[in-house]
């Protein structure tokens, strides 16, 4: 029996976040807002928009032994996800520093700490991963990492949906586990390299190439503009967002694959678990910071009108 929708296996990051009236240059100083401290990390971050929408959510990541590293564990446990396989010590937990402008477009450096010291041995349990129905990942943790979690869960059966962010080569065996393999238009030029379609300005072919990389399907998120949905057999479906004002893009798109992976553990098709994280990453956008932005069922917008 499934203990949890889903295991996120992934970082854990304080994120400290000022707010400025424009990005610096290269060489430029610029002044800006009082700092803020928020509790971050895609992995963290996915987790928390799954269990507040309440998916049964596990992480699996490291946090330093401060003040960071249980101000995120606090707030894990206030979200709902279940802690227990969180490891402490090694390092400081990480840190990342963020500038958000008027626009709500912001900047990010990170600072990975404990992330760095996650390891291979530290996430390979197969009744761990056997205990969800869908696995969650992202790229803030060593590749290593990623790739042994995604073998171990491939081989126990458990479905792997990795977001590829930051984006880093990937082996093609993890590639082929990916279902799907999320990414944003940064990313998906990063992993197609020097292939012509990473020239092109159309998603499909973007994702067209992605999916001959190997990957069982693929999803491109747009933005403002929703997702783009590719099924292996290479037919694509767009999937527009409800229109929002945006204040924070911080986190929003941890939010749509913390959710997708979660109702992709729930049964549903892809297209259609891409149609409500869409309206989920909509709604995180709408408030300032990242896991706090997060929104409750009740506070999901209506799916835009056909």
């Amino acid at each position: 029996m499934q203990t949890y929708d889903l295991l996120v296996v992934g970082s854990a990051n304080a994120d400290l976040v000022v707010r400025v009236d424009r990005r610096p240059a290269a060489g430029e100083t610029v002044l800006g807002s009082d700092l803020a401290v928020h509790p971050g990390g895609k992995g963290a971050n996915q987790a928390v928009a799954a269990a507040r929408l309440g998916a049964r959510t596990a992480l699996l990541a490291r946090v330093g032994e401060d003040g960071h590293g249980r101000l995120l564990l606090e707030s894990l446990r206030v979200a709902g996800v279940d802690t227990d396989a969180v490891l402490t010590g090694g390092a400081p937990t990480g840190v990342a520093l963020i500038t958000v402008d008027p626009a709500g477009d912001n900047s990010i450096v990170v600072s990975p700490g404990a992330n760095a010291r996650l390891a291979p041995a530290d996430v390979t349990d197969a009744a761990r991963l056997t205990a969800a129905a869908v696995v969650s990942l992202q790229l803030e943790v060593p590749l290593e990492t990623i790739a042994a979690t995604v073998r171990a869960a491939a081989a126990a059966g458990t479905r792997v949906v990795l977001n590829a962010s930051p984006p880093a080569s990937l082996p093609a065996d993890v590639l082929a586990a990916c279902d799907p393999l999320v990414v944003n238009e940064h990313e998906a030029r990063f992993l197609l390299g020097d292939r012509p379609e990473a020239g092109s300005s159309e998603p499909e072919a973007w994702a067209s190439a992605l999916t001959a990389l190997g990957p069982r399907s693929v999803v491109v998120t747009l933005g403002a503009d929703g997702a783009l949905v590719t099924a292996a057999d290479g037919t694509s479906v767009r999937v527009p967002s409800p229109p929002v004002k945006a204040v924070d893009t911080t986190g929003a798109g941890d939010a749509f694959t913390g959710t997708l992976a979660w109702r992709l553990g729930s049964g549903e098709d892809l297209e259609t678990a891409v149609r409500f994280a869409v309206r989920v990453g909509a709604a995180a956008v709408t408030r300032a910071g990242a896991q706090e932005s997060f929104p409750t069922a009740d506070e999901i917008p209506a799916p835009p009108a056909p």
